[in-house]
């Protein structure tokens, strides 16, 4: 299941791939400074989730090669130490729902137990697997101690997308299969900010999201119709907004990545977005490590993409060092060649015997 390309082959895809995540970053920086620049915003935000996830990219990809079990296993273990120790990441009286930080605490968790599981899979000791994937549905478990229902519901995900993992044979169709799930999720407030949903579920979905949020994604897609190219600049989303000025307890968010995105920096703004999502499921399809990893790894960033779609779980610096870091450990080439992962054969016990 590790790819039968030679050392200089792997190389080159390695190099095209870091170049492509540096030349997709680097456009979300720039123009992010451009429409602050247009429309006098403030892409302090911007920036710093960008340097966020390169610095946990780089340190995941040095991390996964030295210690290819123990780094993914720590990082586990450091976002689950996180969510219990640091309250403004755990929910609880003093957070203001359902815009507080419960949705930050999944999107750790969820980072979590996807490092746990691609820990797992990175260790040729039956042992230490179980314990691993004891570990995953541990993180599962906290969620729902801490009220965490969504952190809770994605980790359990997460840990079934890594058991399906060991049974596919070729990466492509299950790396297809999580940018469909990605892209319907992040439609989703889209269509429920254009009316675009039947009454039956739109009034589902309010009772879920409420209908102050589903009021910021109305004002999300209102300032699209206005600069559609541009957006209102970045940081500007708060102050333009009514629904948004009119709260007393507002973060100025519209608690929608993409919507905020094309808010804020136009539908350029949103393909960049995308890109660099897309070019993170690029980097985890063209990685020398097992196929169980990449999808793993792959499962648990899209678990994030559709948290990050109907929240503002990416205004959080440890999510997106947690992201970073993730995908770095799961397209870091270890120093050592990883021992041949152990995977359901679902071939017929007659195929089985045969030379």
């Amino acid at each position: 299941m590790t790819s039968a390309a030679g050392p200089e082959e792997v190389g080159d895809r390695r190099n095209v791939s870091d170049a492509a995540g540096v030349a997709v970053l680097g456009a979300c920086a720039v123009w992010s400074l451009i429409t602050a620049t247009v429309h006098g915003g403030r892409p302090e935000g911007v920036l710093l989730a960008i340097l966020a996830v390169a610095a946990g990219y780089a340190a995941g990809r040095i991390s996964g090669a030295l210690l290819p079990v123990a780094a993914p296993c720590a990082a586990a273990l450091a976002g689950l130490t996180l969510t219990v120790a640091v309250p403004h990441l755990a929910p609880g009286p003093e957070i203001i729902t359902p815009l507080g930080h419960a949705g930050a605490t999944a999107a750790v968790l969820t980072l979590s137990a996807g490092s746990a599981c691609c820990a797992a899979w990175a260790t040729p000791a039956p042992a230490l697997r179980l314990a691993l994937r004891g570990l995953a549905a541990g993180i599962a478990v906290t969620a729902a101690a801490l009220g965490s229902i969504t952190g809770f519901v994605l980790c359990v995900a997460v840990l079934l997308c890594s058991l399906a993992a060991g049974r596919m044979h070729r990466r492509g169709l299950g790396i297809v299969g999580l940018a469909l799930v990605a892209g319907l999720g992040a439609g989703l407030p889209w269509a429920v900010a254009g009316n675009a949903v039947p009454d039956g579920l739109a009034a589902a979905l309010e009772g879920q999201l409420t209908r102050h949020r589903i009021e910021l994604w109305h004002d999300a897609l209102h300032m699209v119709h206005g600069d559609t190219a541009l957006g209102v600049g970045p940081g500007r989303f708060g102050e333009l907004s009514t629904t948004a000025t009119q709260t007393l307890l507002s973060d100025g968010k519209p608690h929608s990545a993409p919507l905020q995105q094309a808010a804020e920096q136009g539908v350029i703004g949103v393909a960049l977005l995308a890109l660099a999502f897309c070019w993170v499921l690029h980097a985890l399809w063209r990685t020398p490590r097992s196929t169980p990893i990449a999808l793993t790894a792959g499962g648990a960033l899209t678990a994030l993409a559709a948290t990050a779609a109907v929240g503002n779980v990416l205004s959080f610096t440890a999510v997106s060092v947690g992201a970073g870091l993730l995908a770095g450990l799961a397209t870091a080439r270890p120093l050592a060649d990883e021992p041949p992962q152990r995977t359901w054969d679902t071939r017929p016990r007659g195929d089985r015997l045969a030379p």
